[in-house]
């Protein structure tokens, strides 16, 4: 009876890792805690610097269109003052070159045009401003025959026959030059923080020339230049007592038979 009293009251086997399961199981949790809160912080850290880049970046911009904007209002200003005085100082004329000239003016042509010149530039790399101008042109374009060119066989004169023949030389434009009394800049604008450009008004100038130039030569001007031309000469030979005159060019475009 004793022998089964004992084998009844006897336990399991005790697990030796029992008690320190729940040791570990605490200290899993604090690690994954600490992990979790490092990964935060890492983020909370890094928004934290971009956002004082962004800051930074707003600053400096901030100061120098302050910078420019202040230079802009401290700079002497260009404004004319209520009483100007003008004195022009020149010295001796000097002939440097004589020509002497033949020329037959026979077409004048007044052109007006509108040149809006701009100039384009990059400040610190980054932004884009410019520097216009908006010139109003005029000038005059003249063209005609230069006579100097004439050859000695150019002119034949059959007095029996009350004939002559002139061979003369193409047509040419004389002359295209601005009217300065009526060319005027009507509008110059720069931008903030461009640079204004001194010479960006001679610069229009000699494009506004080069362009009324052309837009003569468009409109006809040679050929009116030679049929009038043809014109004057016919009426000087005529006056002379030649019934029939013939007018040739040397570039042979055409001949014009003048009776």
């Amino acid at each position: 009876m004793a022998e089964q009293s004992d084998e009844s009251t006897s336990t399991a086997p005790i697990d030796p890792g029992a008690q320190d399961r729940p040791k570990t199981i605490a200290r899993d949790a604090k690690e994954a805690a600490a992990a979790e809160d490092g990964r935060g912080t890492g983020d909370r850290f890094g928004a934290l610097q971009a956002l004082g880049w962004v800051f930074v970046f707003a600053l400096v911009s901030v100061g120098v269109l302050v910078g420019a904007l202040a230079y802009r209002l401290l700079a002497p200003t260009t404004d004319p003052p209520e009483r100007i005085v003008e004195t022009v100082r020149s010295g001796p004329d000097v002939v440097v070159a004589v020509r002497d000239l033949a020329r037959l003016q026979t077409a004048s042509y007044h052109v007006e045009r509108v040149l809006d010149l701009r100039q384009e530039q990059r400040v610190f790399g980054l932004l884009e401003v410019e520097d216009a101008l908006l010139l109003v042109a005029a000038g005059d374009v003249t063209a005609g025959v230069d006579l100097t060119r004439m050859d000695d066989g150019d002119i034949v004169i059959e007095p029996e026959a009350g004939r002559a023949i002139l061979t003369l030389p193409p047509p040419e434009v004389f002359e295209a030059r601005l009217d300065n009394d009526r060319t005027y800049v009507h509008t110059r604008e720069t931008s903030l923080l461009a640079r204004r450009d001194a010479h960006l008004e001679t610069r229009a100038r000699r494009e506004a020339e080069r362009t009324l130039r052309q837009s003569a030569l468009e409109a006809g001007i040679l050929d009116r230049a030679r049929t009038n031309a043809a014109s004057t000469i016919r009426s000087l030979v005529h006056s002379l007592g030649y019934d029939h005159v013939e007018i040739r060019w040397k570039d042979a475009r055409d001949t014009l038979t003048v009776r």
